[in-house]
């Protein structure tokens, strides 16, 4: 009895460990001591109502939705931070995820790593203060369908208000007006055979879009503040 429950403790850990080095690569996974911040990364492409293939990096946006309203209901998250480093994906569920974020309770900072392309930009925008390294880059391009569409005025009206919802978002959330986002989409020459801009770092402060140009640290630290002030003005409504 005790020889089959020793075989099957052995079992559960050579499971554990494959499970690890799948997952992560690595048999070694340190832990993180309970922390008061989550992290919410969105990698790859965006994944909405078709699923993509296999060998695409994605971040399903019906894994991030049960996590955005799991945030706002544990009272132990008092932070949230977003990690980009996406090309975009589907524009309704990019939004859909954007809208979430803008409407958590808890402080929310958005860090642009390697790209926040497309609509990535509107959910970067979504945070209470948004930043990107000096390397990283933004696209800002019009609403593009691929496959085959039926050409009819509907479906180019339809692109036109999903368009507009997408500037609206942006301007609303970001310090950009809208006539310099619509100068940045619908630029020629910035992108081969495309139009659009792709902003650089500081580019992106500049124009308006993102708030400050940082990193990890930046971020942490004030997303920290953003903490530390809820705490005070709860407790002088208490």
């Amino acid at each position: 009895m005790g020889d089959n429950q020793d075989e099957k403790q052995n079992q559960q850990q050579q499971d554990s460990l494959m499970e690890k080095i799948k997952q992560l690569g690595s048999t070694n996974v340190p832990q993180a001591p309970d922390s008061n911040i989550h992290v919410l990364p969105i990698i790859g492409q965006i994944e909405g109502h078709l699923q993509l293939p296999a060998k695409n990096k994605t971040t399903k946006y019906e894994h991030l939705i049960p996590q955005i309203v799991a945030i706002e209901q544990n009272p132990k998250i008092e932070g949230v931070i977003i990690l980009l480093n996406t090309v975009g994906g589907d524009v309704e569920a990019g939004l859909a995820i954007s809208e979430m974020i803008a409407s958590l309770s808890k402080p929310t900072v958005s860090i642009v790593l390697g790209g926040g392309h497309s609509i990535g930009v509107p959910i970067a925008t979504a945070a209470n203060h948004s930043f990107i390294t000096e390397t990283a880059t933004m696209t800002i391009h019009p609403i593009r369908l691929t496959g085959l569409v039926v050409g009819v005025p509907q479906t180019f009206e339809y692109l036109d208000k999903m368009q507009e919802r997408v500037i609206n978002f942006v301007t609303h959330h970001a310090d950009v007006d809208e006539e310099t986002f619509k100068d940045l989409m619908f630029a020629k020459g910035n992108l081969t055979r495309d139009i659009g801009t792709n902003v650089v770092g500081q580019d992106a402060v500049d124009h308006g879009i993102i708030d400050s140009i940082g990193g990890v640290q930046e971020a942490m630290a004030h997303l920290n503040q953003l903490i530390g002030n809820e705490s005070q003005l709860g407790g002088e409504t208490s």
